[in-house]
């Protein structure tokens, strides 16, 4: 038995990014977190949000519709000709910020994604693309451009569609010290992780907490969802998974204002579609300390 003609467009998935077309499914099965959900022939799902904030997520989606990772073994890319590529990898978190960017400015019929295999990368990748041999890059208007946080402020101003800069000097002036805390805020939670400093990522997410607060138009860093909260969300996703599974310790214990901001940061599309499956997250960080 099949099921025709069933839409759905998935919202708030960690690990899907699908548009709206038809599917041939069998026996009517849908998934929502790797389970089955067994829903009726005539149920049509559809959402529309563009990167905006959803007050409900979507339950039920069906298979991954990502594009395989380029590896050593794909055939080059026609580079320079025209189109405007985004290189990611699905596993990178420095990847996952202009991801976000790309999508909440609803740009996806504009920049093609393609994904690549960081653990077996195309030769050509480094000879035609980036010579850096990094993700992410932008090839646009005949040439590339790299470093993530440099990448999300150039598709914010370079392209149509929501702006995630602020307004206001005060604003911008908290933008500018957030960003350029960041990889701070990255080394000194893995400094805890490694067991070189058990207290730096309590100060590390405290710092968190204390700039949340600065704003209270809205739960974000700058009150409304900007280009601060597209560079910090692929990190504190992964610690915040981390630390709960491998340390028993949840960063958002005393910290409302954290707390908040991850449950508002789940109802975006733009950045639920770039997540990865939780579990499977956990797992590659914990073959990676055992290696």
């Amino acid at each position: 038995m099949s099921v025709v003609g069933v839409k759905v467009s998935v919202c708030l998935y960690p690990s899907l990014a699908l548009s709206s077309r038809d599917f041939s499914l069998p026996s009517s099965s849908l998934y929502h977190d790797r389970k089955i959900l067994r829903l009726g022939s005539s149920v049509r799902l559809r959402c529309k949000s563009y990167g905006k904030r959803r007050t409900e997520p979507v339950l039920a989606v069906i298979e991954s519709s990502r594009v395989p990772e380029l590896d050593s073994s794909s055939e080059p890319i026609q580079v320079f000709d025209g189109s405007t590529r985004l290189y990611i990898s699905y596993t990178c978190p420095f990847a996952q910020r202009a991801w976000i960017t790309r999508n909440y400015k609803s740009l996806q019929n504009k920049i093609e994604l393609v994904p690549i295999d960081l653990k077996n990368r195309p030769a050509w990748y480094k000879e035609k693309v980036y010579t850096a041999n990094k993700v992410p890059a932008l090839e646009h208007n005949n040439r590339v451009i790299g470093e993530s946080l440099d990448l999300i402020k150039y598709i914010d101003t370079n392209f149509e569609g929501p702006s995630l800069t602020p307004e206001g000097l005060e604003k911008q002036a908290l933008a500018d010290e957030l960003l350029s805390y960041a990889d701070s805020f990255s080394k000194a939670v893995r400094s805890t992780l490694n067991g070189d400093d058990n207290n730096s990522a309590e100060t590390a997410f405290d710092y968190i907490e204390q700039a949340l607060s600065k704003f209270n138009e809205g739960p974000f860093f700058l009150g409304q969802f900007s280009l601060v909260d597209v560079a910090y969300v692929p990190f504190i996703e992964r610690f915040h998974l981390i630390f709960k599974d491998v340390m028993n310790m949840d960063v958002t214990s005393g910290r409302p204002n954290l707390a908040l901001w991850i449950q508002e940061m789940n109802k975006i599309e733009a950045y639920t579609e770039t997540r990865q499956d939780p579990q499977e997250l956990v797992e590659r960080y914990k073959k990676r300390v055992q290696a």
